[in-house]
């Protein structure tokens, strides 16, 4: 179920939902979808922190079968290594997996800039990802950001800066992602369907209002 219109400047859910970028190629670029993948991961700022490690996975068919390859790769991680390992396999019903982290600010007794969960996914036309969309029409491109609670207004302290900086830092992602790859369509929403970029901006733009 969807939820209803929110105050946009508030943020008084108990339940976190999931965090979504799904990007489709225009049609004659998806035969070049693992070149644009390598495109992504290129672009993407992960984290080069101190991190715990990072996964590099293949998957053939669906999300229920074992993974062809998965394999643990110490951070900050190399880009060179992990696209070699990609290379080696393709097929329409392959999809290519890297878990690894970004930097975002959050809020432990205090607020501090450390690395938070990503997932970066590229799915071949044959391969079923599991969402209700049929094999056909999924997103070629997909980043799992993690909670959406990280980019909501926060009543800790200090929190409107540090939430506005990783709102700037999403977004600044998805427009660089916009110029550099053939993208048809994108949607960057919650897993319960909320269209969450509008509400990105309606936070950033009730911020500025404000000072």
């Amino acid at each position: 179920m969807k939820r209803q219109a929110a105050d946009p400047t508030s943020d008084n859910r108990s339940v976190t939902d999931q965090l979504f970028l799904s990007i489709w190629f225009h049609r004659h670029s998806q035969p070049n979808r693992l070149r644009h993948f390598q495109k992504l991961l290129r672009l993407f700022p992960f984290s080069q922190r101190e991190q715990p490690q990072s996964t590099v996975s293949v998957l053939a068919i669906d999300v229920t079968e074992p993974p062809l390859l998965e394999k643990a790769v110490n951070g900050p991680v190399d880009l060179a290594d992990i696209e070699a390992t990609l290379g080696d396999y393709k097929g329409d019903d392959i999809a290519y997996q890297v878990e690894s982290w970004w930097d975002l600010w959050q809020f432990e007794e205090d607020w501090h800039l450390k690395p938070a969960r990503v997932t970066l996914s590229c799915f071949g036309p044959a391969f079923d990802n599991g969402t209700e969309r049929e094999t056909g029409a999924q997103e070629d491109l997909r980043i799992d950001f993690g909670v959406d609670s990280n980019y909501l207004p926060s009543s800790a302290p200090g929190g409107a800066r540090m939430v506005e900086s990783n709102i700037k830092s999403l977004l600044r992602l998805v427009h660089e992602l916009d110029s550099a790859l053939p993208v048809e369509q994108r949607r960057l929403e919650t897993e319960s369907g909320e269209n969450f970029a509008n509400r990105l901006q309606q936070v950033l733009t009730a911020s500025a209002q404000r000072e």
